[in-house]
């Protein structure tokens, strides 16, 4: 039994929900516009570049989470999860998540993006395990802030390794699937990492260092790295 963690934007789904969710408030008049629209796209555009400032990112994007009643945003995820989400989940993803699943491998997402946006997608998948930026919570309302480390770069790694202090769990046998260069810190922390769709900057890498690289968007799980 190993350790499976996976990222989860364009990884387990076909897009990124953090992005997404954004233009999703956008979409429905939630947030203003012609401001938010702009400074999405450069965040999204930053981070794909390997250069985000993540403080600054989520002081923008947990934001609208402070301007409304928990009840309402609950509301507006269940949509967005609905109607933006399920489209965008992988069959591919799912048989790979249940290989895993049925070896007794413990499952787990580590993702940068907000638990607020990703836990409801993450159950989807029917893993157990989340590790992610974590929204302020006090007094019934979210505040805007976040909590604790941001789960990013290696912030996901301090994350893991905090976890596995209180869990039963190693990283001997583990595994990791993402499609970025910004988790080469964690890909670099696990003895199985698997590039999966990866970007051009993690693929370089992958090929270098002799890594699987994998695609989730076929019709079939892919499975020649099992064998290892």
């Amino acid at each position: 039994m190993s350790l499976a963690i996976f990222d989860l934007d364009n990884t387990l789904i076909a897009d990124d929900s953090d992005y997404l969710w954004g233009q999703f408030l956008v979409d429905r008049g939630i947030v203003d516009k012609a401001q938010y629209e702009a400074a999405n796209a450069k965040f999204y555009d930053d981070y794909k570049q390997g250069c985000l400032d993540i403080v600054e990112f989520l002081n923008f994007s947990l934001k609208p989470l402070s301007e409304h009643a928990p009840s309402q945003l609950f509301e507006w995820r269940e949509q967005f999860t609905e109607e933006i989400i399920k489209p965008l989940m992988l069959k591919p993803a799912q048989a790979l998540i249940d290989k895993h699943k049925a070896k007794g491998d413990t499952l787990m997402v580590i993702t940068a993006t907000n638990r607020f946006v990703t836990e409801p997608i993450v159950k989807l998948y029917g893993i157990e395990h989340l590790l992610a930026t974590t929204p302020e919570f006090i007094d019934g309302r979210y505040t805007g802030n976040f909590s604790g480390t941001p789960c990013f770069q290696a912030g996901k790694v301090a994350l893991l390794e905090n976890w596995l202090t209180s869990s039963e769990e190693t990283l001997a046998n583990s595994w990791f699937y993402s499609d970025s260069h910004n988790d080469l810190p964690l890909l670099n922390r696990v003895q199985n990492p698997v590039a999966v769709d990866p970007d051009e900057k993690l693929k370089a890498y992958a090929e270098q260092s002799n890594w699987p690289i994998i695609s989730l968007r076929n019709d079939h799980c892919p499975t020649h790295h099992f064998q290892k």
